[in-house]
């Protein structure tokens, strides 16, 4: 799907989708679906551990609502994206509440981020947003600049073991025992070469965004070879639920994660 397109043409028409996908997204979206509401927030709090007062950066910020959120504990809060759009309607949706710093700041360009301050942050947060980057080690390279020596980098990704390009979610008949059932699973059909492509994570998006599926030893050797130490992992899960609405949905597997979230800090050699 990428063969042939050099990455700065990749990184404009990526950008181009989602200043496309932007007010769509902040529509449906809003303060937060339930992926982000049941799932990641908590997830991300609970390793980010944001304190009032703090400064954290919010990479990729989308439409703000996690930098609302934040915000709203009193967080002094840089948000950034690459597309003007979700900046603009993040600011729209500021009015009423505590002030954010929204820039429009591409994360893979590393002088960019750094820009925005050396050892200036007390936390960098980047919510599921790596799988839509053409490239993540620009963002690594940065973050032990733009922590303070005892600051922390978390981010969230959709699960690279589970869901991704090459996994399914499907739904098996089972007579075991004489008795019928519905058995819910994840098939996982490859792993280590999904190739970048086209992606819809909500049902009538304008546009299909391109996705670049890592596997997770690529995700964190970029963080390790950017002296970064993880200290922290999380996969959430939905609870179970006795009738899913869907057949095909994560709550049908509460044993298995759509997401993951780490988090890192500043502490090893790099470069």
């Amino acid at each position: 799907m990428t063969h042939g397109i050099s990455r700065r043409d990749l990184v404009h028409r990526t950008r181009e989708i989602w200043e496309h996908n932007a007010a769509f997204w902040d529509e449906r979206i809003g303060d937060g679906d339930d992926l982000h509401t049941r799932l990641i927030a908590p997830a991300v709090e609970g390793l980010l551990r944001p304190e009032s007062g703090q400064r954290i950066l919010d990479v990729a910020c989308g439409n703000g609502a996690f930098a609302r959120h934040l915000a709203g504990k009193g967080v002094h809060v840089l948000a950034c994206d690459f597309a003007e759009a979700f900046i603009r309607r993040a600011r729209a949706r500021e009015a009423s509440g505590p002030e954010i710093d929204y820039r429009v700041i591409d994360a893979t360009v590393e002088g960019q981020l750094r820009s925005l301050g050396d050892h200036a942050f007390d936390a960098v947060v980047c919510n599921m947003a790596l799988t839509d980057m053409v490239a993540i080690e620009p963002l690594f390279w940065a973050i032990p600049q733009l922590l303070k020596p005892d600051g922390r980098f978390v981010f969230t990704i959709s699960h690279p073991c589970f869901n991704h390009a090459g996994s399914r979610l499907i739904a098996e008949e089972d007579a075991t025992g004489g008795q019928r059932t519905i058995r819910h699973a994840i098939r996982v059909d490859s792993y280590l070469d999904v190739a970048p492509g086209r992606d819809i994570s909500l049902d009538d998006q304008p546009q299909s965004h391109f996705s670049f599926h890592r596997p997770l030893s690529d995700i964190l050797n970029a963080a390790f070879n950017a002296g970064l130490v993880m200290d922290g992992v999380a996969e959430p899960a939905f609870p179970p639920v006795p009738e899913p609405r869907s057949m095909l949905e994560w709550a049908s597997v509460p044993s298995i994660p759509p997401v993951l979230a780490a988090r890192f800090r500043p502490g090893g050699s790099a470069r």
